[in-house]
């Protein structure tokens, strides 16, 4: 979340950079005069409790010399009221100004585009040729029927709409995607690999920005501690270090894992319903760093382009985009997006996110770093990104390399994990 010292010494400036989100966040003047009440709150409950213990002494004083302290012992009483209810007073303006932080996205960065939506997201570079076809393009729910690799109609007699069994060669080519990405990821750009629970508690949930905000996209279970099913490996991976103190010397850190993602998806409608584009269950392989301040947006651009490896040794046409400032994610302070290309939908879809949150995660996680030896501990600042989203991997595959006899070609990194160069 953000600094509230910060806001308040900067109050003109965070509402018109959070405006450019497409929200007003005027309402944050009504902040700062409730930091105004808390702080003037603190002061007056500091002087009566000293004033207090003033008295304290007069009435040991006063008992030793024999003199009546009935009045002092009423003042010491009227004190004590008076300090219950201004201490009452704070909890109540400490729990509006948290509440208000926590609804609160960060800040967007000074430098990304400004506006309103997705249609205004920037264009920075593409890569590969678009296939070109003699032969009338196949969705990939149609390719993948067909091969009776996906089985829509089963998934939803054993769950619900919106999920997917993947048979045969098709089970193999989204468990091979995931261990081709793995290894890319550990083996040639150097993260550690974790493997992360699937459920979490709904601190962590608080603590990466996805709560309260989108409380509604998550799949809760019936359970009296709170749990839930984890949205993105982001959750459980930015929480690993929630609450500690790192060392200067360890940063950057970087994960990658795979988990397995749940969402509800709620208010999603149209063509992405169909097929495995929008999934209430799929599978993502996350990348995950902590870095200093001074080195983030280094470390961004280094995730960029891991994530952009990936695609490039499959073989698959895509674009990067810089996201603008209204369809930035709500943690975020600066985003880029990676899409890849459909040709059913004759466009470039979202495949990856290269995100910096800056410090807005770690000061609602409390994870910190001390610069150097015995120097004060500092927020650092935490950054994720898709590494891909399986699923959608399997989509830009089947669609881009689908042949004429209905036949698929494996990209031929994939051969070694597939043990074919075709799915037919």
């Amino acid at each position: 979340m953000l600094d509230i010292r910060y806001v308040r010494e900067h109050l003109n400036d965070v509402i018109e950079r959070l405006n450019k989100r497409g929200e007003d966040h005027s309402h944050l003047k009504d902040l700062i005069k409730a930091d105004e009440q808390r702080r003037s709150h603190i002061a007056e409950i500091e002087t009566l409790k000293a004033k207090r213990n003033e008295v304290s002494k007069k009435i040991g004083a006063y008992k030793r010399e024999g003199k009546d302290v009935e009045p002092l012992l009423k003042e010491v009483e009227s004190g004590k009221e008076k300090i219950r209810e201004l201490e009452e007073q704070l909890d109540e303006v400490e729990a509006y100004i948290r509440k208000t932080l926590l609804n609160t996205p960060n800040l967007p960065h000074k430098d990304i585009p400004y506006g309103k939506d997705d249609s205004e997201n920037v264009e920075l570079r593409k890569w590969g040729e678009k296939p070109s076809f003699d032969f009338e393009v196949k969705p990939h729910w149609d390719v993948a029927v067909d091969l009776d690799i996906l089985d829509f109609d089963r998934a939803a007699k054993m769950s619900a709409s919106r999920f997917v069994v993947y048979k045969g060669l098709g089970a193999r080519l989204e468990r091979a995607l995931i261990n081709f990405m793995m290894d890319m990821h550990a083996k040639e750009h150097g993260y550690r690999e974790i493997f992360l629970p699937y459920i979490v508690n709904e601190t962590s949930m608080m603590a990466t920005g996805q709560f309260p905000k989108f409380k509604e996209d998550a799949f809760k279970l019936t359970d009296e501690r709170g749990l839930y099913l984890n949205p993105t490996a982001e959750v459980p991976g930015i929480n690993m270090h929630r609450d500690e103190i790192l060392s200067a010397d360890e940063l950057p850190i970087k994960y990658v894992a795979f988990t397995t993602a749940f969402r509800q998806e709620a208010g999603s409608a149209g063509r992405d319903t169909r097929g495995i584009i929008r999934q209430h269950q799929f599978n993502k392989v996350e990348l995950i760093k902590f870095a200093t301040p001074e080195t983030s947006y280094d470390e961004l651009e280094g995730m960029l382009a891991n994530s952009e490896n990936v695609l490039k040794a499959l073989n698959l046409p895509y674009r990067v985009v810089e996201i603008c400032s209204g369809d930035l994610g709500f943690a975020m302070a600066k985003t880029y997006d990676i899409e890849v290309y459909i040709p059913s939908y004759d466009t470039y879809r979202e495949i990856g996110s290269i995100s910096n949150a800056e410090d807005y995660q770690a000061r609602r996680g409390n994870i910190r770093y001390r610069p150097e030896k015995g120097g004060k501990p500092a927020l650092l600042h935490t950054l994720n990104g898709s590494g891909l989203a399986v699923g959608r991997t399997v989509v830009a595959i089947l669609e881009n390399n689908q042949q004429k006899d209905g036949s698929v070609k494996v990209p031929e990194a994939l051969v070694p994990y597939m043990g074919t160069d075709v799915i037919k």
